[in-house]
């Protein structure tokens, strides 16, 4: 019995045919996963977009925030600057009125550390009261006399005189 060619033929087309129905259903059920993935996939795409729109606008608001934090930092040096400049000129003024109120005491013979008006109390004799009181009004006219022998007086020491003679 010899089996005819076309009937080996057909069975192994047949198979081929079964092996291929299989196949075509994997593939289809994994095409349906790659469309479902893909949904997933647009909205992670727009999502990320979105994200990238964002991450702009903060990037612009970064800038824009940078931009006014320097102009910030260029108005503190600048007042950093000045402030240094106003005290170490308040410092040289201070050493000129310390010497100036140095010159006056040494002018009037007042020694520094000599108790004032408000440190005296009732106790203590009204001659010293006296002497204190007189001492304390001669400094003015002392400094005055001072600085009228043809030194030159500068603001500070202009507005130090005032407020010697409005004290006394």
């Amino acid at each position: 019995m010899t089996i005819p060619f076309s009937l080996v033929l057909d069975i192994f087309v047949a198979v081929l045919l079964i092996v291929m129905i299989g196949y075509a259903f994997t593939l289809n059920k994994r095409l349906g996963t790659l469309r479902r993935d893909k949904e997933e996939l647009q909205k992670l795409a727009l999502s990320f977009g979105d994200a990238t729109l964002r991450a702009e606008d903060s990037t612009v608001q970064l800038r824009a925030t940078i931009d006014v934090l320097q102009e910030r930092i260029k108005k503190a040096e600048s007042l950093r600057d000045d402030l240094v400049f106003l005290v170490e000129r308040g410092n040289g003024t201070a050493d000129a009125l310390e010497e100036l109120v140095r010159t006056a005491r040494d002018k009037v013979g007042v020694m520094p550390g000599t108790a004032s008006r408000d440190t005296l109390t009732d106790e203590e004799p009204m001659r010293s009261r006296e002497s204190l009181a007189s001492t304390s009004q001669s400094a003015p006219k002392a400094g005055a006399e001072a600085l009228s022998n043809g030194d030159q007086m500068s603001d500070a020491e202009r507005e130090l005189l005032r407020a010697l003679r409005s004290a006394s």
